[in-house]
């Protein structure tokens, strides 16, 4: 009798199916030499019990888990959307996918994929995508994708969007409809992305002969607190932006929170937009303008080139760029 809660084993089910182990061994690992009675018996056994292999143990038989990883440094509205493109892909392919977060740490973000790549390449994973990698001078057994990497370009298969050209829509948006007073409110320092969407940003200004003032510019982090502060900083003050482009959504998202909180009507008194375009941005009162960053399909672009490189196939191209356009909503209008 199995007891309630205990892991069922392979001698479980070789004792209720009344065979060898050795033969539900065979059974597992599709082997030849078991009659066609009795490997039903041993799979109708399997499915009753719910019995799993080991992926662990299967891995070292067989050179191969048929597991993809994806390592996300946490589970915010950019990896989740990821990770929908991740699961669109490997839909069909004898794949199966496992999602390893390392919960945010901010006090111990530079490297953690280095720990966690470790932990699980090698034996649980036959390959891994890496969202947004601080470090890419990394050494892995197993095929590794990089997405959105911190440092760009890297030794590792990537896949990015054109953050340049995004910001420079966005901003170009802006311009387009009188405003002058433009804001920008920054991602993080230490991400190549961001730089381009704040060089991006720049330029636009300095293409339409608009000075660049650094007044104007505050460090959002790609995060919802700092970003409401930094906001308030920027629309307190006498002479306040008539525009503010935000480096992601959930930073634009906050702007306009923060605005709405100051009694600012967002567009008539201040135009907001954002990048990304996350399910949030079209939910939000009123809805945001924003730069579509495909990132579902980065996902899945990144899980295609990752399962290519697992079967040792060619890939044509081992740094993509994904194309940004502008999705004009409720949040900006003419000055």
């Amino acid at each position: 009798m199995q007891k309630p809660g205990s892991r069922v084993t392979i001698r479980d089910v070789a004792a209720r199916a009344g065979v060898s182990v050795a033969t539900v061994s065979k059974v597992i690992n599709q082997r030849y030499g078991v009659a066609e009675d009795t490997m039903a018996r041993v799979q109708a056994v399997i499915s009753e019990l719910g019995y799993e292999a080991s992926l662990v143990a299967q891995s070292l038989r067989n050179h191969r888990s048929n597991v993809i990883g994806i390592l996300v440094a946490d589970l915010e509205p950019f990896s989740a959307e990821l990770l929908k493109g991740a699961g669109d892909a490997i839909r069909g392919t004898g794949f199966e996918l496992v999602v390893y977060s390392a919960g945010g740490r901010t006090g111990d973000m530079v490297g953690w994929e280095k720990r966690y790549l470790s932990r699980l390449s090698g034996t649980l994973v036959d390959g891994a995508v890496l969202v947004t990698p601080t470090v890419v001078d990394l050494q892995s057994n197993a095929p590794v994708v990089a997405v959105d990497p911190h440092t760009g370009s890297s030794a590792f298969p990537t896949v990015d969007a054109d953050n340049l050209r995004g910001a420079r829509l966005a901003t170009e948006h802006l311009l387009d409809l009188g405003h002058r007073r433009i804001a920008m409110l920054a991602g993080r320092a230490d991400l190549q992305s961001a730089i381009l969407r704040q060089q991006g940003y720049r330029e636009a200004l300095a293409a339409a002969g608009v000075p660049f003032l650094e007044s104007l510019v505050r460090v959002g982090g790609y995060d919802p607190g700092l970003s409401a502060l930094a906001a308030r900083e920027l629309l307190t003050d006498p002479r306040r932006p008539t525009a503010v482009f935000a480096a992601n959504d959930v930073t634009a998202i906050a702007t306009i929170e923060v605005a709405l909180h100051l009694g600012l009507r967002v567009p008539e008194d201040l135009s907001v937009v954002g990048f990304d375009n996350i399910p949030e941005s079209a939910l939000c009162v009123p809805p945001l303008t924003t730069v579509n960053q495909p990132i579902r399909t980065m996902g899945e672009r990144a899980v295609d080139m990752l399962i290519r490189l697992i079967h040792k196939q060619p890939v044509e191209r081992t740094h993509l760029t994904l194309a940004t356009e502008l999705v004009v909503r409720g949040s900006t209008a003419p000055v």
